[in-house]
């Protein structure tokens, strides 16, 4: 019988992150089951609250108060509104952190130490506590003290130098790919931390650097280097396969993929170039890469002389990888994106239920698959329902806490 509850079902996250690093890992707990209780500040909550337009909108069209960037990393979380600068604040947190399996953080390095809610802090009111620390660079080092943001980490870790046409500029990625990675690899770490705990009761420490994250997914353009010396751009050439780059067609510009030498013989028979497969510069994937050039001066004009159509079906039909460039509006109208569901709506509290669209997981598992419970919460949405429900207050005490300003 498939589990409906996901297999994180039991383990209680607390959430002390904002903008998109640790809200996203936290995000992919949720959907794999965990409770997750999302700690905000009083006012403003998340900083993505304000990072609009654009809005989530309500059922005639019209913006409501929740931005679509707040939206894209906050679902299956409950809201909770708590001030940590207040004692009593940082009283019920500690209580919420000996209450829960994972603590997850993005806090400057040593910020919460202040209000004693550091792991060092806390490890002994919860011994098998897996507590993860998202920062720019890491908990020492000589930037430990620094903030991080996904385009300064950009610039710092070498993508910008890699991304972008021979000779232009460096250029960012066009999604916040630092701190997607970041919150990824906390994910997994995360995950191995709470199995680790199950079995031995014994918790954990996780510290995540941001820029050890970059540095570690460079993957083989930074084994390039390091073996190479290899510097710079290729723009959308492979920097150890080719062919495998965009052309342009008679009609447009595909992407053609040529995985191996084997490929490039089916490649050439459609081309109706069969001479380049015994060529000495061409038959091989190294004398390809080492002459990428002159290739590209026979390949372009043989490709540019038939419409995209052809190639596509072609090449397609010859297992060979190819395929359009879409724009957004091409790809949420893809029939393979929309065959594996990856838009979910759900139905949202804002101004009486409206239906939110949502990117949806990508992972796929046949006994514990992934489960949408809980829309991206408003402001403070679940604060009472978590202070009574959990830690057993009662109304008297919440309004004695809403008294003394520790939540709103």
């Amino acid at each position: 019988m498939t589990d409906l509850t996901g297999p994180l079902h039991g383990v209680r996250v607390l959430d002390l992150t904002r903008i998109l690093a640790g809200p996203f890992c936290t995000q992919m707990l949720g959907d794999l089951g965990a409770e997750v209780i999302k700690i905000e500040r009083p006012g403003n909550g998340d900083d993505t609250r304000k990072f609009a337009p654009p809005f989530l909108l309500d059922e005639q069209g019209a913006p409501t108060s929740e931005s679509a960037y707040f939206l894209s990393a906050n679902r299956n979380k409950k809201s909770v509104v708590v001030d940590l600068t207040k004692p009593a604040g940082q009283k019920l947190i500690r209580r919420l952190m000996a209450m829960s399996d994972v603590v997850v953080e993005n806090f400057k390095t040593g910020a919460l130490k202040k209000y004693g809610l550091s792991y060092d802090d806390v490890k002994g009111d919860n011994p098998g506590l897996v507590y993860c620390s998202i920062t720019g660079f890491g908990q020492t080092g000589p930037y430990a003290n620094r903030p991080g943001y996904d385009f300064l980490i950009q610039g710092m870790g070498g993508i910008m130098s890699l991304t972008g046409e021979p000779g232009g500029s460096p250029q960012k990625v066009g999604v916040p790919i630092a701190d997607l990675m970041t919150g990824m690899y906390a994910a997994v770490a995360i995950n191995a931390a709470v199995y680790r705990a199950k079995v031995t009761g014994v918790g954990n420490y996780i510290d995540i650097g941001m820029l050890d994250t970059h540095v570690a997914w460079l993957g083989n353009v930074g084994m390039n280097y390091l073996y190479a010396d290899n510097l710079g751009r290729l723009g959308n050439d492979h920097p150890n396969i080719v062919p495998y780059r965009p052309f342009k067609t008679a009609d447009g510009e595909i992407v053609i993929v040529v995985g191996n030498d084997e490929q490039f013989r089916r490649f050439c028979a459609i081309a109706e170039c069969d001479e380049l497969v015994t060529d000495p510069r061409f038959k091989t994937n190294e004398m390809r890469v080492r002459n990428r050039e002159k290739l590209a001066e026979r390949l372009d004009p043989i490709v540019a002389a038939r419409p995209s159509a052809f190639w596509l079906k072609e090449l397609e039909a010859r297992s060979i990888g190819c395929g359009p460039i879409n724009n957004l509006e091409q790809v949420f109208n893809d029939p393979q994106v929309i065959a594996r569901e990856m838009v979910h709506e759900m139905r949202h509290s804002a101004n009486g239920g409206t239906t939110a669209r949502l990117l949806a997981s990508p992972i796929r598992m046949s006994e514990t698959p992934v489960t949408y419970r809980h829309a991206p919460p408003l402001l403070g949405e679940h604060t009472h329902e978590v202070l009574s429900g959990l830690l057993g207050l009662e109304a008297s005490e919440i309004a004695e806490l809403s008294d003394l300003g520790a939540i709103d």
